[in-house]
């Protein structure tokens, strides 16, 4: 089946409206008209950023504030006829997917030589929340929105799906407190006996010892150890390791959690760029996180262990000590959010068709459709 062909059953699968796309190639580039009335179904708000534009919309049908993702063409090594793989990727997976604790992909559609997906709107992520000098995280808004995490990521490992990228931006939070798992680019299925993947995935901070060590197969502890390095971002209030080299982030593990032995970690020098490292005895958790209770602690240890044979998987976290014991996780609503969120979820109009000033601090401006399908 060539890539186009793949692309249109991808689009068809989303309903009515994608059956009569038109698919048509023009110097080897996927070009895909959709009719009118179903490019006009979303009302848009804009910004740009690396590798899409992801643009706040209203649903003229159903009266509901998405998000419209629309991905640019990579570069020839990166595309496809045309099209980013990471994002046929990410619709490949993401439309078999329904949890409340995923990113919903509601709709996908194309334009001339781009492909929108339509998710969610989620107010804001992780990363801004720890970031915020103004919200103060409790043990029980930090248990929630861990809490929210795992369940997410376990239904993910069920499914046989690595993420391969999760950070405290990639944890998306709507003005509702619920948490959702974003950004499939990165994502793969995994469990195929002797399936060679790349070591290069994940960012660095929150990248798991085997991967640094060049592993090319390899399972969901690389998940289960950048949940660990975000639970204890959560605590420290900055990144937990936060390393500037594959070498940096491997001493700086190794200076906190102690040099894996042949017995700790056997078969460890088997990895394509295992290199010796110094000794270094490890630093008790209960020094670093000082107040955290045991069964956090007990929590963070087993998510974080070097060895990624005696790392906890989601069964194991979510049966720990640490979910059962007081306190309970913070309800949705009473989570805390950054004030510009609560104020703009609680004064925002239903009609969104008033223009927006475009700010220096990165607000949005209104487009008209035709400035989003113009290119």
């Amino acid at each position: 089946m060539t890539f186009s062909s793949t692309l249109q059953l991808l689009l068809i699968s989303f309903g009515t409206g994608f059956e009569v796309a038109e698919v048509a190639r023009i110097h080897n580039v996927v070009w895909v008209r959709m009719p009118c009335s179903l490019v006009h179904g979303y009302e848009c708000f804009g910004g740009v950023f690396q590798f899409a534009t992801v643009y706040k919309a209203r649903d003229s049908v159903n009266d509901t504030i998405v998000a419209v993702k629309k991905i640019k063409l990579g570069s020839r090594a990166e595309a496809q006829d045309g099209i980013n793989r990471t994002a046929l990727r990410e619709i490949k997976l993401l439309q078999e997917l329904k949890h409340p604790n995923i990113i919903n992909l509601m709709d996908v559609f194309g334009h001339k030589s781009n492909v929108s997906l339509v998710f969610d709107f989620m107010d804001t992520d992780l990363e801004v929340i720890i970031k915020d000098s103004n919200i103060v995280l409790t043990p029980a808004n930090i248990k929630a929105y861990l809490l929210m995490t795992m369940q997410g990521l376990e239904y993910l490992h069920i499914n046989w799906i690595l993420h391969r990228d999760l950070k405290p931006n990639n944890l998306l939070v709507n003005c509702n407190g619920v948490l959702k798992i974003g950004d499939f680019g990165l994502a793969k299925f995994y469990g195929s006996p002797n399936r060679v993947y790349t070591h290069q995935v994940v960012t660095r901070w929150y990248r798991a010892p085997e991967l640094l060590f060049g592993a090319r197969m390899y399972g969901t502890g690389i998940d289960m150890w950048a949940v660990g390095c975000i639970l204890a971002e959560l605590l420290l209030r900055v990144p937990f390791l936060p390393g500037d080299s594959d070498l940096d982030q491997l001493t700086r593990i190794f200076q906190v959690l102690g040099t894996p032995t042949d017995e700790t970690w056997p078969n460890l020098k088997e990895l394509p760029d295992f290199i010796q490292f110094k000794t270094f005895p490890g630093t008790p958790l209960r020094h670093i996180f000082t107040a955290a209770g045991d069964d956090m602690l007990d929590l963070l240890a087993g998510l974080l262990s070097v060895s990624p044979l005696k790392r906890y998987n989601c069964h194991e976290a979510l049966q720990a000590p640490y979910f059962s014991n007081k306190p309970a996780p913070t309800q949705g609503p009473q989570l805390p959010l950054p004030s510009s969120i609560r104020q703009n979820s609680e004064h925002e109009k239903p009609n969104l068709k008033r223009k927006l000033q475009d700010t220096a601090d990165g607000g949005c401006i209104y487009l008209e459709l035709s400035e989003l399908f113009s290119s």
